[in-house]
């Protein structure tokens, strides 16, 4: 049917949405003159107007709504049943960068009920200027509720005001030109001008505790990325919903308070599948992304060796490929118009063709830079040089305490992912002995299959460690999930088995007992990067199992 419709509008024929299934082909007429009408932009709607509709409505039996634009222009009549009208799809009339859509919806009620929820629902995810109920007595109209948005920062998200018809004095054009820059100017002081701004989403079947600790830790990832968090929610599921993730009524809730604040963007705390992230933003026109897509653009903003910028890009169009679409606008919001929106079927194989050709070339350049690394892999085990590699949770104080050994000055950062390049410098030791000793990427948990896949290059150089050096973030109060996924990681790329000496760092930032009774639980030892003379008793061990493990593969 929206195709008819499209074509209905190209030939400038009048388009009654709606079901008129049982009208008579007078009333459709009826109807259709509906679009030669011009409301004065001073108008909410004219007398002349509205009585017009309540009589049309009061014989049919049927509400009937219509929708106009600022210049007063009917852009859609709508026909519902006797209590309710559905709105049809309005992408054609896009919100942009105004806080409304520039778009009022006035339809009619049959009976003497004001607005209801659904009336408000439709009025805060549709963003319309005003949205209006006519009630109707004998074919007359009686009353007149109309509602509008509050700008943010208001003590409730929508005001409801009640007239009779004929006391109806709204000056329409100066109310919402009023109104429209009070939302832009609290959108304005409340928001960074430079930064996207987001709403945090967790819902997982998991326990109310742990989704509460992830979506803090997506708090930190966020921020990593550059992202202003306006809010963050959690809610514990029954049951995962197939298409929205959550229900369709909570996600209302989200989008409303979204939009309500600014925000650009909603970011979920799993990864959603092609089809719910299709079915999300429909919804809405924000933007929709999940954890792994974050996390994919941080790789991509961080990496800087063409090792690290290969492997990212691989692991982006990996996840690109199965929710290219041609449906809807997700992926035109998700992927920054690559297929962009509504493309033909011929267009979107052609996008696939080249993406999974990229793919390709992509993997034949990781291997060139594989065997590269192999060859620089080759003149260490020649030169009888042990390796140490450190690795740990992200934001764990990796290169802090790489920089702190070598005296070298590695990028570092309090942030998620602030390394993705890895760096290999030489240790010395008090005794002169000299090791290799390499800074690698951060670990986390439920780490994107894709980038793992696509970083497994990179990581299976810790192969070739004699010693790894397991960094934990001491201060964070996750620090024991820390260690599990950094060990999970570790165990699925085989090296379990290596030689591991655990070293919990940041001790300056909690009393000496706690640290003391966590060393000596985990059977670690204890640090502060950023304070040297800490840094003794750890090359003291770490000099110990190193020159212990080669004289024993030797012996």
């Amino acid at each position: 049917m929206q195709g008819e419709f499209s074509l209905k509008r190209c030939l400038n024929i009048p388009t009654i949405y709606g079901n008129t299934t049982g009208l008579k082909k007078g009333v459709i007429q009826s109807l259709e003159r509906i679009y030669r009408r011009r409301i004065p932009p001073n108008h909410l709607i004219t007398p002349e107007l509205c009585k017009y509709i309540a009589s049309l409505s009061y014989d049919i039996k049927r509400q009937i709504g219509i929708i106009a634009n600022r210049e007063g222009n009917i852009t859609h009549v709508i026909v519902g049943d006797f209590n309710s009208v559905f709105i049809p799809s309005l992408e054609d009339y896009k919100i942009g960068r105004s806080p409304l859509r520039r778009l009022r919806f006035i339809h009619t009620h049959l009976t003497d009920d004001g607005l209801n929820k659904e009336d408000l629902t439709d009025l805060a995810l549709l963003r319309f200027d005003i949205l209006c109920a006519v009630t109707i007595r004998e074919g007359i109209p009686h009353k007149v509720h109309y509602a509008y948005l509050m700008p943010h920062g208001s003590d409730s998200t929508y005001e409801i005001v009640s007239k009779d018809f004929y006391q109806l004095d709204i000056n329409f054009k100066s109310f919402i030109d009023d109104l429209e820059s009070q939302m832009q100017r609290q959108i304005v002081l409340s928001r960074s001008p430079d930064k996207e701004s987001a709403i945090l989403v967790g819902a997982d079947v998991l326990p109310k505790y742990v989704i509460e600790e992830s979506i803090e830790e997506l708090r930190q990832l966020a921020e990593s990325a550059g992202v202003e968090v306006l809010d963050t929610t959690t809610q514990r599921l029954k049951e995962i919903n197939p298409k929205y993730l959550l229900g369709e009524g909570k996600l209302n809730e989200i989008i409303i308070n979204a939009m309500q604040k600014g925000a650009t963007l909603l970011i979920f705390d799993r990864e959603l599948s092609p089809s719910q992230a299709r079915a999300i933003a429909d919804k809405t026109e924000l933007k929709v992304i999940d954890r792994t897509q974050l996390i994919l653009d941080i790789f991509a903003r961080r990496a800087h060796s063409r090792d690290g910028k290969v492997q990212v890009e691989l692991a982006q169009l990996k996840y690109m490929l199965p929710r290219l679409t041609g449906k809807g606008t997700a992926m035109s919001r998700l992927m920054g118009g690559i297929g962009g929106r509504g493309p033909g079927e011929m267009k979107l194989e052609i996008d696939r063709r080249r993406i999974r050709e990229r793919i390709t070339r992509l993997e034949e350049e990781l291997k060139t830079l594989t065997a590269a690394r192999l060859q620089r892999k080759k003149k260490r085990i020649d030169y009888g040089i042990p390796i140490i590699s450190i690795v740990g949770y992200t934001n764990a104080g990796k290169s802090t305490l790489l920089n702190a050994l070598t005296k070298s000055d590695t990028f570092v950062e309090d942030k998620m992912f602030a390394t993705l390049d890895t760096a290999t410098r030489r240790l010395r030791f008090p005794r002169e002995r000299e090791a290799i000793i390499t800074d690698t990427v951060g670990f986390i948990r439920d780490l994107p299959s894709d980038l793992m896949a696509a970083f497994k290059a990179t990581l299976e150089e810790l192969n070739d460690a004699h010693l790894l050096i397991h960094l934990v973030d001491i201060s964070n109060p996750l620090f024991h999930q820390h260690i599990q996924s950094v060990n999970g990681i570790l165990k699925d790329l085989g090296l379990d088995k290596k030689p591991t000496l655990l070293v919990f760092n940041k001790i300056d930032l909690i009393n000496n007992q706690e640290v003391q009774y966590i060393c000596s639980r985990y059977g670690g030892i204890g640090i502060s990067a950023n304070n040297k003379e800490t840094l003794l008793p750890l090359l003291t061990e770490v000099e110990g199992l190193l020159w212990q493990d080669l004289k024993e593969r030797i012996d």
